[in-house]
């Protein structure tokens, strides 16, 4: 009876022992939507919002530069600092998909080292997880990520997801310094980067290379493109202006929330971080009607514009350089957009 009672009380002294805590890195919010990939200090993100019925996802990790960048349906919706593989132990560049996710990971290989949130993209260790963040690669192969950031994306990612790795002198450029607007498809990881508009071309309209699927924009006022992607792939490209006064400024996001047929859709905004304030604040008709886009390029794309489409509208470039004429703004009707 008296060694019943030891072991009984040996173990609720077990049970009652206090669990370990799991580490933590990086930042616990997210930086304003509106700030530049290359001002995000170690272990610093920007999270600008997700919805999985918004389209497809993919993540480009730029090894050159430490981040990551996630985009669904084209649209870059986060940015993260990263750490990755240190020299003897480099990361692998290349196109990956989501094999495995285990939000409560411990290595195998490493002293069962806990790996939060943990996605593998290939059986012999390499993975995105939460992870710590000193500015330079460190890890043994795999990409570190900020601990908030990570359950972000493990809660947004789907198995199968593509991850593409690149890296200066072995990739493409525009996937060594990728942009708001993807460069890569995101069913194959393949580069998917169009041609610039030549210098007659107003815009560009190949719905044939999706046919169907949910619709998002992204605008860039400081190259003065709209960019129209169905299921993550580009589809259309046209050159923007903008009536009364100049372009405006900053990264602010836009959702359709009522279209009728032959009318302009109505815009509401969307709270992103630095923005908060704005969700729900619907867009005046006048303030809509100051973009400007070729009348041909309109009247394809506005009928596409149902409830749910997303715009994103940014003041950085998504090209490389802007060439061609401008648009012609006083000889263009406003599209509605």
């Amino acid at each position: 009876m008296m060694r019943s009672l030891g072991f009984l009380l040996l173990a609720l002294c077990v049970l009652q022992e206090p669990a370990v805590a799991m580490p933590s890195w990086g930042a616990t919010m997210s930086r304003s939507a509106g700030t530049p990939p290359s001002e995000l200090r170690p272990g610093e993100w920007v999270w600008g919002g997700d919805a999985k019925d918004m389209g497809p996802m993919a993540v480009v990790v730029s090894l050159t530069e430490q981040r990551a960048y996630a985009y669904r349906n084209g649209m870059l919706i986060a940015v993260s600092t990263v750490s990755t593989g240190k020299p003897g132990h480099e990361t692998p560049t290349g196109v990956f998909t989501i094999l495995q996710k285990d939000k409560d990971h411990h290595s195998s290989k490493y002293n069962n080292a806990p790996m939060p949130y943990q996605e593998r993209l290939t059986w012999d260790g390499v993975a995105l997880h939460a992870g710590g963040l000193p500015g330079y690669p460190e890890s043994h192969g795999c990409v570190h990520l900020p601990t908030e950031f990570a359950r972000l994306l493990f809660d947004a990612t789907t198995m199968g997801m593509v991850v593409v790795i690149a890296k200066e002198g072995l990739s493409p450029e525009d996937l060594v310094h990728p942009s708001v607007a993807s460069p890569i498809d995101p069913r194959t990881g393949a580069e998917d980067a169009a041609p610039l508009l030549g210098p007659q071309e107003q815009f560009r309209w190949e719905p044939q290379k999706s046919p169907g699927g949910p619709l998002s924009m992204v605008m860039s006022t400081a190259d003065r493109r709209l960019f129209v992607f169905r299921n993550g792939i580009e589809i259309g490209r046209a050159r923007v202006d903008f009536r009364d006064g100049p372009a405006p400024q900053g990264t602010h996001a836009y959702l359709v929330s009522a279209a009728s047929p032959g009318q302009p859709p109505t815009w509401r905004r969307i709270g992103i971080p630095g923005h908060e304030d704005e969700a729900g604040q619907d867009v005046a008709a006048q303030d809509a009607a100051r973009v400007v886009v070729p009348p041909a390029f309109s009247a394809v794309v506005q009928p596409l514009l149902q409830p749910g489409v997303v715009l994103l509208q940014t003041d950085l470039h998504v090209l490389p350089e802007t060439t061609g004429q401008a648009l012609q703004v006083l000889n263009a009707d406003v599209p509605g957009l």
